[in-house]
């Protein structure tokens, strides 16, 4: 929530110059004037009697004015009474009582005539009483004897006091007496009972009198009620106490306050409603009090007038009452004659008017004197409730008094007519500064006095034009209001004042500042009790004012407490409690302006624990529990958790009962039997859980029999020849009463024994022995306490204890689904010799020896268990060409029975392992030597190896492929022939009967021939000489426009990794061969001995492209130490471009060397 307020100091003084607009012109007090009343004492005036009495009267004029008194409308000799003095300087009376005197004595109608040699001003008639606080008169109370249920007035009957008392009911022990729709007291101090009951009766009624001027009470005697009863009570409708009968009339006078009272007796009390006739109740102005026995309309006027009912109402009926309200009114003005100031020559008027009901009565005095006895003045002419002057003259100034009046009072105003020739004066101090918010009304100040009234001119700045216009409003009294100022009306404003007898002028200062503003808004919070809170306040304001910050909570001053810290933009709450909970408000002050933003801050908490719990409706098996909820902490109670204590069983221990939703305060409670029951509530809502209430009232219900029986019962063997039965006990008050038993019941299945029983307590199991083995019993356990049995329960099939399985399973085979997978079969053994629940069949089977390795080797059986009633199975996992063994056996709750006898099988063979290794060494110019090793698992009698090779040229494609076959029982191999500095891949497997295994890939390269690298360097020396420079220099720019048109129509190429070229070449058996030479796409580095993916990498075009630059010799680590792992294999990585060339099928291999490739150029 966000509040703003701003408050201009123009606006205040706004309201200052309007009021001087309608008042007369002020006269300078160096200047000659006649007297002005400037302080008077009350019409009616009551003093106090033990104080002295002062009679106030002030006035103003030049010369200062005399003062003189009247009483009771005789001249009052001040001088002649020694008690009587004036102050000094002053008309204003002091009458010294507190030395012997009386009040009384001076009891009467003052007025004041205030006179200098223009005229005389009179105050009103001021009437002196002292106020009066008598006594209570002596009389006997007599005790007041009442039947309940009737009606009681008892009468106060005040002692008549000056001013009336203030009359209120108390007991003795200075304690009101309680009020209600049924006992009140009436405007005439009375107390009135609808109808009393047997507790108004008590000895100390008694009527207090407060007189507020003498500061005194008075007491009346007590007054004694006894009620007495009598059964039945009659039921009565209402009647009215007061007013009596059905219409009354009362009038009130205009501008007071309107009291109606109805008060009603009846059975069951009355209530009073209030309408008016033809009309509707004043909105703002009508309040009910007196528990709305009393009708209040304040600011009464012409209009409330009319017929008001009061309507008293109980079920057997109603009554009512009409009173008529006349409103009249004593004279008030319409227009109150204001002080004239006149230049010799000119005219003017002085207008009285005012209203009434009846209509006042005008008449005018001058200087004190009624007008028609008065010196006659040529100059003036009474024409009603005006006087009409012209061509006045200096000796015109008079004071003329105007009095209205009707019988409900008058009205008495003093205005003088002062002639003078004055030339203009300005009384506004010179070049005074006025400080303004932008956008608020700038009233700038020009009072000035004249005679003639002088002519006000407003200029802006040293050389401005004359103001005027929409942008300025010019008041009579010479104030300039710029209604809405902004920046740009600052600067310096200029008031001149004229008339015939001179011009004065006047200089102001206006400055508008930037209005103070809080561009961070305190927010609405909500914060748990405990935590800690922070509104933010930053504001804006204008440089050249210093602003302070003010916190307030609820429009008040924070608490002095140190847990509120504040900080220049904000303010923090720390630990915050339930009693911070309110409006937080940010007042921003200036000089000039003020805004405040307010925030509301919620303290949120668990509830308050709820509390009077009652139990009610006590019934044997259900109770009804309500309670009153806590204070919520802000946050809404969501459910309320019922809790109950068996203070016989578990005393201290709470367990949960229910729980309802939070608008809910009753709950009804199923109860069981033999429980001393106590309850507690627990308020829920979204911050947590209450703390508990204080536990309710104890109620102990009857026992009964048994409701329920135990559940869980089972009947299970332990042993060959025993049935063990347990169940699971009931529990605390499920057993209804004392002396919990339970009858344990079994008979054997389907052979017609009769029920065997036995009965047991506190425990949970009970133990058959000397029973069949594994045999069906039939058995049942029922509750009983000291009341009787629980209802029959429900029977279960148990059975006695198994044994081991006797026979095993017979007719096992084995069918064999593959090298890894077998099938066995076999048949199942008759439920009777399982001896117990069969669980399912069991093999046991293990590897004997591998056929392949003709050893034996550890045996390690595997365990295989089929569940239920089977009769075959599957053995995965099998190596094959292996020997293995397995048996069956049958499997019960005891455990397993004997085993069948043990069966051989063997698996076939399969695919054999990669070779355990592949390590190519020693190379030469055309040969590399290859050793490998058998696989670490052949599955099967090794027929062969076969090896397939390719080279790899300097782009990194593959050459053509080929393959050797291998007999099983070789371990090496030298393969001759080869290219010297070449690449070569190798793939390598082996193979059984069945077929080839995994592979494994390696890689090795021939060295260099050094007669061709001799050649090569005889080459370049020839290069070096002179005559062959300008030769080569020819060539390289026929070389170079050659690369320049190619790179021009090729348009495309790019970069491609050796490991995506080795990805998509990985097995030569699946690599597409070329239609015309037979030869392998791009090269790829298999790492992971993948084989080749389908698909060639080569373009349809036939041609492969190349890396960015060629590969040479160097690049291969040829003659460079480390490039070569031991056994000769290559561990270098390849790069390069590519350009379109074609693969022929019988290109060489040989990678070109830097001479030939100078050699191609030529």
């Amino acid at each position: 929530m966000m509040t703003k307020k701003t408050i201009s100091a123009s606006r205040a003084s706004l309201i200052l110059f309007l009021c001087q607009m309608i008042t007369a012109l002020e006269v300078p007090l160096d200047l000659s004037q006649p007297p002005t009343i400037t302080q008077q004492s009350p019409k009616d005036y009551i003093v106090d009697p033990r104080e002295n009495i002062v009679i106030q009267c002030e006035a103003k004029g030049k010369p200062p004015p005399s003062f003189s008194w009247t009483r009771n409308g005789t001249h009052f000799d001040i001088d002649k009474d020694a008690r009587v003095t004036v102050k000094p300087n002053s008309g204003t009376l002091v009458i010294n009582i507190m030395n012997g005197g009386k009040a009384e004595a001076y009891e009467g109608v003052y007025q004041c005539t205030a006179r200098n040699e223009r005229g005389a001003a009179i105050s009103n008639n001021i009437v002196i009483r002292p106020s009066r606080s008598p006594l209570w008169t002596k009389e006997k109370v007599e005790p007041k004897h009442v039947r309940e249920g009737d009606p009681l007035v008892l009468h106060c009957s005040p002692p008549v006091g000056l001013p009336p008392p203030i009359i209120f009911w108390m007991d003795n022990s200075f304690q009101r007496l309680p009020q209600n729709e049924r006992v009140s007291q009436g405007l005439n101090g009375d107390l009135y009972f609808s109808n009393v009951k047997p507790e108004d009766t008590r000895e100390d009624y008694i009527c207090y009198a407060r007189f507020n001027h003498t500061q005194t009470i008075q007491q009346k005697q007590p007054i004694s009620v006894k009620v007495f009863s009598t059964k039945p009570l009659t039921e009565r409708r209402p009647t009215l106490l007061t007013p009596v009968g059905s219409t009354s009339n009362k009038v009130e006078l205009r501008g007071n306050v309107l009291l109606l009272e109805c008060i009603a007796e009846g059975l069951p009390t009355p209530v009073i409603r209030w309408i008016k006739e033809g009309g509707e109740l004043p909105i703002n102005r009508t309040f009910f009090e007196n528990f709305k026995k009393t009708l209040k309309i304040i600011e009464v006027s012409e209009a409330d007038s009319g017929k008001y009912k009061c309507v008293a109402r109980n079920p057997l009926g109603s009554t009512h009452h009409t009173i008529t309200v006349t409103v009249k009114a004593a004279p008030y003005w319409i227009t109150a004659p204001r002080n004239l100031v006149l230049s010799p020559g000119e005219d003017g008027t002085l207008i009285c008017r005012a209203n009434g009901n009846p209509k006042p009565n005008i008449s005018w005095l001058t200087n004190g004197v009624p007008i028609a006895i008065a010196p006659e003045d040529p100059s003036r002419k009474v024409d009603g409730d005006t006087i009409i002057f012209s061509d006045v003259q200096e000796r015109s100034s008079a004071v003329y008094q105007c009095n209205a009046s009707n019988e409900y009072g008058y009205l008495l105003a003093n205005a003088f007519v002062n002639v003078l020739a004055e030339p203009p004066r300005i009384l506004t101090p010179a070049n005074k500064l006025y400080q303004i918010i932008a956008n608020n009304p700038a009233l700038l100040d020009c009072a000035f006095f004249g005679s003639p009234v002088p002519e006000i001119e407003w200029f802006k700045g040293v050389k401005g034009s004359i103001l005027h216009g929409d942008l300025y409003v010019f008041h009579d009294n010479g104030t300039l209001e710029i209604p809405v100022a902004q920046k740009d009306s600052t600067g310096t404003y200029t008031c001149v004042a004229r008339n015939k007898l001179g011009k004065v002028q006047n200089e102001v200062h206006l400055e508008v500042k930037d209005p103070t503003m809080i561009i961070k808004q305190p927010e609405y919070k909500i914060i748990q009790k405990g935590g800690q809170v922070s509104f933010e306040c930053t504001i804006k304001h204008d440089r050249t004012l210093m602003p302070t910050i003010t916190w307030l909570k609820d429009n008040g001053e924070l608490p002095v407490d140190e847990r509120f810290i504040i900080h220049k933009d904000s303010l923090a709450i720390m630990n915050v409690t339930d009693k911070d909970d309110g409006t937080y408000t940010c007042v921003a002050n200036t000089t000039l302006d003020s805004v405040s933003a307010s925030a509301v801050l919620t303290v949120v908490d668990r509830p308050d624990p709820p509390f009077d719990l009652e139990l009610t409706d006590q019934l044997e098996r259900s109770i009804q529990l309500s309670w009153i909820p806590g204070y919520d902490n802000n946050s809404p109670i969501t459910n309320f958790v019922i809790e109950y204590e068996d203070g016989m069983r578990e005393p201290g221990v709470w367990h949960y009962q229910t729980e309802v939703h939070g608008t809910q305060t009753t709950v009804q409670l199923k109860l069981s039997p033999y429980v001393n029951y106590s309850f507690r509530v627990i308020a829920v809502n979204e911050i947590g859980r209450s703390q508990p209430s204080e536990a309710s009232e104890q109620y102990l219900t009857k026992a009964a029999k048994p409701d329920e029986n135990p559940s869980g019962v089972q009947g299970i063997g332990s042993e060959p020849d025993n049935l063990v039965i347990i169940w699971e006990p009931l529990k605390g008050f499920q057993s209804n009463g004392p002396g919990l038993q339970y009858k344990v019941s079994w008979r054997q299945k389907d052979v017609g024994d009769e029920w065997t029983s036995v009965i047991v307590a506190n425990v949970s199991k009970y133990i058959v022995s000397g029973t069949p083995t594994f045999v069906p019993y039939e058995i049942k356990v029922q509750a009983l306490n000291d009341l009787g049995y629980a209802p029959e329960p429900a029977e279960v099939i148990g059975h006695s204890g198994e044994d081991l399985p006797m026979v095993a399973p017979g007719n096992v085979q084995v069918h064999i689904v593959n090298s890894t997978l077998a099938k066995v079969h076999w048949d199942p053994v008759p439920l009777k010799t399982v001896r117990g629940h069969l669980q399912g069949y069991r093999i046991y089977y293990w590897k004997v020896q591998s056929l392949s390795k003709r050893r034996r080797r550890h045996v390690e059986k595997k365990i295989l268990t089929f569940s239920g009633n089977k009769t075959h199975g599957m053995l995965p996992g099998l190596e094959p060409y292996s020997s293995y063994k397995l048996n069956v056996r049958v499997v019960n709750g005891k455990g397993e029975g004997p085993a069948s006898p043990d069966k051989l099988f063997k698996t076939p063979e399969g695919v054999p392992s990669s070779p355990s290794f592949l390590k190519i060494s020693n190379p030469t110019l055309d040969s590399l030597t290859l050793e490998w090793g058998p696989p670490t698992h052949p599955n099967g009698v090794l027929i062969a190896y076969t090896l397939k090779f390719q080279p790899i040229n300097s782009t990194h494609e593959l050459g053509p492929l080929i393959e050797i076959r291998i007999p099983a029982n070789e371990t090496s191999l030298i393969l001759s022939n080869l290219n010297y500095s070449t690449r070569y891949k190798f793939y390598f497997y082996a193979q059984t009967s069945v077929g080839s295994g995994s592979q494994i890939t390696e890689e090795a390269v021939t060295i260099m021939d050094e007669g061709k690298l001799a050649m090569a360097s005889r080459q370049v020396d020839i290069a070096t000489q002179g005559w062959f420079i300008g030769l080569m220099c020819a060539v390289a720019l026929l070389i170079l426009i050659l690369l320049i048109v190619c790179f021009i129509r090729r348009n495309k190429g790019g970069k491609y990794p050796v490991k995506e070229k080795e990805d998509a070449h990985a097995d030569p058996e699946i690599q597409p061969m070329k239609e015309d030479d037979g030869t392998f796409g791009e090269y790829s580095d298999a790492e992971d001995h993948k084989p080749l993916k389908k698909g060639s990498r080569t373009p349809s075009d036939r041609t492969v492209k190349k890396e960015d630059s060629d590969d040479s010799l160097v690049d291969y680590g040829e003659g460079v130490n480390g490039q070569f792992n031991e056994d000769g294999s290559f561990i270098g990585q390849y790069s390069g471009k590519k350009e379109k060339e074609p693969a022929e099928g019988n290109e060489s291999s040989e990678a070109p060397s830097p001479v030939n490739a100078m050699n191609s150029f030529v």
